[in-house]
């Protein structure tokens, strides 16, 4: 048989490889089995997976024989990637040419090899999933059909590989970005905070020793720019929070007594006016974020109640488990949300023209960063309520 060997398939079949990064890539129990039921179901001492570089063949599984790895060159698979064949089959019997040229690759006097052809999706062959025998052989039907769905499976777990190195490298740019990003918004803010700060300062200075020249508008004029100052800081103050909350979800998970964590944030509120927060008196929760539930709490805690207008104000916190999550919810007494502002209040930046109950209107960033934590803690939240009633935010998150 000759081998059909061209330059230009071969660049094209080592760029292929590259693309899975599998040569040299250590030992993995999954390989290793297929090649165990080849052996098994074929009935031969020796199964290999053999990754083809350019001068040598390095094995990503072995069963039956201890090789590192050899020279390409005179090696049944160099046979199996160019013969185009399914199966490449032959033993030393009907092809003793081949037998006799490998003798001096392998540490075995071979009689059969049967290789198939692990090819990616443009048709290069970047390995072959490949059985040995020492004695003169053949394949019956229902081998043969074994024999290719286990390539099949050898290959789907390169294709496994490839995309998941893919997916990693474009986390680790991601990330990078991700970082200058952050670096970049630190930068603005502080260079956007610098100003603010003058003027607010100068605003009030001006006011203060103008007020009796000033009029009732000039004045207005001047509590205005200084509200405005203060609104721009807030939202600068948010971006940076949203930001930098991703540093909250890097932190190590722990065991959390729930009525701890929420006497200490509860506590944060107990001296504001007619506020009652109730929260449960058990529950122990394995191996949570506790920062970032933490920042779940006080986002939600605070909002209940900023945007309540009643004298007494109310907030009430349950949980309970299930075989799969956490789930806790948080209701309060305030102002409500109309139905269609619920699918808004998350999205980042934007904001409902709803004020607090000090006339301030949000930022847009606050739910946004709860949503944030709560889906990596590989949960999901959801709001219920009614204008002038109140609104319960009910979330989960994944337990161990």
């Amino acid at each position: 048989m000759q081998q059909k060997y061209i330059s230009s398939k071969e660049k094209l079949r080592r760029a292929a490889l590259a693309e899975y990064a599998i040569f040299n890539s250590g030992e993995d129990k999954d390989y290793d089995q297929l090649t165990y039921l080849a052996a098994k179901i074929c009935q031969v001492p020796v199964a290999k997976i053999s990754i083809i570089g350019k001068n040598k063949i390095w094995y990503k599984s072995v069963y039956g024989v201890e090789q590192d790895e050899i020279s390409r060159k005179n090696s049944f698979c160099e046979q199996s990637i160019w013969a185009g064949e399914e199966i490449f089959s032959i033993n030393s019997k009907d092809h003793p040419e081949f037998f006799e040229q490998a003798k001096g690759v392998y540490q075995c006097n071979y009689q059969f090899y049967a290789g198939v052809p692990l090819l990616n999706a443009n048709g290069h062959a970047i390995a072959v999933f490949s059985i040995f025998d020492t004695k003169i052989r053949k394949l019956d039907t229902e081998q043969k059909k074994s024999l290719l769905a286990l390539a099949n499976q050898c290959m789907n777990l390169f294709e496994a590989r490839k995309h998941k190195t893919k997916l990693q490298h474009v986390q680790r740019k991601l990330k990078q970005k991700y970082k200058e990003l952050e670096k970049f918004a630190s930068l603005v803010s502080h260079d956007i905070k610098s100003p603010l700060a003058n003027i607010i300062s100068l605003t009030e200075l001006l006011k203060d020793e103008n007020k009796e020249k000033l009029d009732d508008q000039s004045r207005q004029y001047l509590d205005f720019l200084v509200e405005s100052s203060y609104s721009l800081r807030n939202y600068v103050d948010g971006i940076l929070k949203f930001y930098r909350s991703d540093h909250i979800l890097e932190k190590d998970f722990e065991d959390v007594h729930l009525p701890t964590l929420l006497k200490k944030i509860t506590d944060l509120y107990s001296l504001e006016e007619n506020v009652q927060i109730t929260y449960p008196d058990k529950g122990h929760l394995k191996k949570v974020n506790k920062a970032a539930l933490s920042q779940v709490f006080m986002n939600l805690i605070s909002n209940a109640l900023k945007y309540n207008k009643k004298n007494q104000r109310k907030v009430d916190i349950t949980f309970k488990t299930t075989d799969s999550y956490y789930c806790f919810a948080v209701s309060d007494n305030g102002n409500g949300i109309k139905k269609e502002d619920i699918d808004k209040i998350f999205k980042l930046f934007t904001t409902l023209d709803a004020q607090d109950r000090d006339g301030n209107h949000g930022s847009g960033i606050g739910l946004a960063t709860v949503k944030k934590h709560i889906e990596q803690m590989q949960g999901s939240i959801d709001v219920i309520s009614e204008i002038g009633e109140g609104s319960t935010f009910k979330f989960k998150i994944k337990r161990p």
